[in-house]
């Protein structure tokens, strides 16, 4: 790595950074430059130990510490900058004081990551990025293999979504998946039954579900409001509601994922099942 102290917060060096709290434009800009960002040290960290490879860093010299045994073996250019700058530059105040921009990794075909997956989550269109971030960060802690996600989903390496995963997000396999009912014939085709969250007269309750569950099945959730379209229920083999109390109807999404992957992780006796033995 080489040390660069930002002069001017405009410069074309530390463009990558700019305008971050802007959703619309990086969510066009980025993937089209292959590139997202990691926020925090910690994050940091943990893309590159996931195998990711950073193409430059802007951090307040403080932390540059914490970080410079993991930047070593890179030719990169490390930007330091005092926290006013780095609010000039990003548009925000960056509490974490260190941001990284990484080249995007190349996506897995959908069957060749379903082929060694037992229990997976597809999300279909949920356009929040911090409730995709929230629900990888269930997924690695509750012990499914891969997510996949619809075309017009968030996309998982924006910013606040790898922010609100706390690095998760590479540490779990996820792809995107073509539109249904294309999709849908990649997951029989794996051996995926497929059950959505939904409600819905002929539902079948969570506990019924986790009772009878297959070695291999895929979740599927909607985003809040509209839920999930016809088309990914009708390529349902079954529908599935959370039972509520007190008149509640819904969960939020990503609150919803991380009820069910834990029931679906514990057996009627309450015990909860090791997720190498049971997914």
């Amino acid at each position: 790595m080489h040390i660069e102290r930002v002069r001017d917060a405009a410069s074309d060096a530390v463009a990558d950074y700019a305008g971050l709290t802007d959703v619309a434009l990086r969510s066009t800009h980025e993937p089209a430059n292959g590139l997202y960002i990691a926020e925090s040290a910690k994050v940091i960290t943990r893309a590159i130990r996931a195998g990711h490879r950073p193409r430059s860093v802007l951090m307040e010299e403080k932390w540059l510490p914490g970080l410079e045994a993991e930047l070593a073996p890179f030719d990169v250019p490390v930007h330091l900058a005092d926290a006013a700058q780095l609010e000039a530059i990003t548009g925000y105040r960056v509490h974490r004081g260190a941001l990284a921009a990484f080249e995007r990794p190349v996506l897995p075909d959908p069957a060749t990551l379903l082929a060694d997956a037992r229990r997976v989550v597809v999300l279909e269109d949920i356009v929040d990025h911090t409730n995709v971030g929230a629900i990888f960060r269930s997924v690695a802690a509750l012990g499914a293999d891969a997510v996949l996600v619809s075309p017009r989903c968030a996309d998982p390496l924006y910013r606040r979504s790898v922010r609100v995963s706390m690095g998760t997000v590479f540490q779990v396999p996820w792809t995107r998946l073509p539109e249904w009912p294309e999709a849908t014939a990649l997951l029989h085709a794996a051996g995926f039954p497929i059950a959505a969250l939904a409600l819905s007269e002929d539902s079948i309750g969570l506990r019924e579900l986790a009772d009878e569950a297959p070695e291999r099945l895929a979740l599927v959730f909607g985003a809040e409001g509209d839920g999930l379209s016809r088309t990914a229920l009708e390529a349902a083999d079954r529908i599935v509601r959370i039972p509520m109390a007190h008149g509640v109807d819904s969960l939020n999404v990503a609150a919803a994922a991380a009820v069910v992957l834990y029931a679906l992780q514990t057996r009627p006796d309450g015990e909860v099942a090791d997720p190498a033995v049971r997914l």
